[in-house]
This record gives C-alpha cells, structure tokens and sequence, in this order.
C-alpha cells in the first residue's frame, strides 16, 4: 500500500517508521527543509513541500497515493491538506491528527477526514477501557464519524454469563464484532456463550450509540 504523511516531525517519522516495517511504500511530505533528513528514515520518499499547496501535490503525485495521513502539528494544515487529498487526488483513506481536542469538531467528511485522531480523546479512551467496568467506553469514531468503536467490559457477576451472544438484543445500526477473553479474540456467534469480565466491542453508527446503551441496560448492564 502506498502512504503519504504530511509532515515529517516526531510523529509522522515514527507513523512512518510502523508502516514500512509493515512492507508499506510511505512518502514523507516536510515544508520546513530543516526537518528533512533522508538519513533518518532511508527507505521512505522525501518531499520538500508545503501540504497545502496544490501545486505541490501534484508534481508529488499525490494521486497515485492509497492513503494519507495528515499529521503536521497544525490543525489547519491538516484539515487544509485532508481537504486537498479528498476532493483534489481523490485518495480513497484520509487520516488526520488532531493536536487541539477543540478543534475535534471540524474534522469530518466536509473536509475530507475518514479518520480522526486526537491523541487526548485517545489517551482518556484507553484509561477508561482499563479501569471501566459495565461502562460504554467510545474508542474510535470511523467512517467520516458515521460511525463509532466502543467497548464495554461486562462484570464479573453480570447476568449475561452463560448465556448464548443471540440473547443480547442489539438495535439496528449496531453491532457485536469481537469479544475479548483473556488472551483471545473472538469472533462472537449465535451459540458462543458470554462469560463475566468479557471485553466487547461494538461498531456501532452516532445515532444508535444511545440505543445501545439502553439495549444493555435491559440486559442488566448499565452503561
């Protein structure tokens, strides 16, 4: 898969770094040329270029790219550069970092993000998953934020140990695609029986997140 990631500072070296260990073409895009350093990172393509700059783009190839990644540390460049990527190259996957978690809001499909990443909302995601038990913990907003990851942690004496995954009553636009048990991963059917302190994670679309909850408060977990 080929990757582009505008700009080229701590975190888009180290974005960089996974993806080429993973066997993936990757093309570092830097407007300041003091951060460019072939050196560090051999095996990907440099760019000298402003992420915003049509033109730019274009003599970069940005078109023949799968993927990009905006991860400057400047909301507007990132927004400004997804928009870019969406409408100008027509690259199928944007994801954009969120530095202010105030400017979260803004980056949705009018501006070209598929994926938002804000590592704050990250971070307190992940404490949450930890310490929260029969809480509904929202992990990832996919798909433009049509659509969320959430998980839930059943408790250790929940009502729904024993019983089969078909007796849990989800409502549309929602559903149960893997279940956490100790050291496995699950991929739940009809028959496969629930246990207590199961990890259970959702897609789930924005409008049916509350269902949700409601739908596993009647099975005795209140979210």
């Amino acid at each position: 898969m080929k990757v582009a990631i505008a700009g080229a500072g701590a975190v888009g070296r180290s974005i960089a770094r996974e993806l080429l260990r993973s066997g993936h073409t990757v093309m570092l895009l830097e407007r300041q040329l003091e951060h460019i350093d072939p050196d560090a990172i051999p095996d990907a393509v440099w760019v000298h270029a402003d992420a915003c700059e049509l033109a730019l783009l274009e003599e970069a190839g940005l078109e023949t790219y799968e993927v990009v990644i905006a991860a400057t540390g400047d909301d507007k460049a990132n927004l400004v550069h997804s928009l870019l990527a969406k409408t100008e190259f027509g690259v199928r996957r944007v994801v954009a970092r969120v530095n202010d978690p105030r400017n979260e809001w803004l980056f949705d499909g009018s501006w070209g993000v598929d994926v938002a990443v804000s590592t704050p909302r990250l971070l307190a995601s992940l404490v949450e998953e930890a310490v929260s038990v029969g809480d509904l913990v929202r992990l990832m907003t996919l798909r433009q934020g049509q659509a969320n990851l959430v998980e839930i942690t059943l408790p250790a004496d929940t009502g729904l140990a024993g019983k089969p995954v078909r007796t849990l009553t989800l409502p549309r636009d929602a559903a149960l695609v893997t279940i956490l048990r100790g050291g496995r991963v699950i991929v739940p059917q009809g028959d496969d029986p629930f246990e207590g302190e199961d990890e259970l994670l959702f897609v789930t679309s924005v409008e049916a997140e509350e269902d949700l909850r409601v739908a596993l408060a009647d099975h005795g977990i209140k979210p």
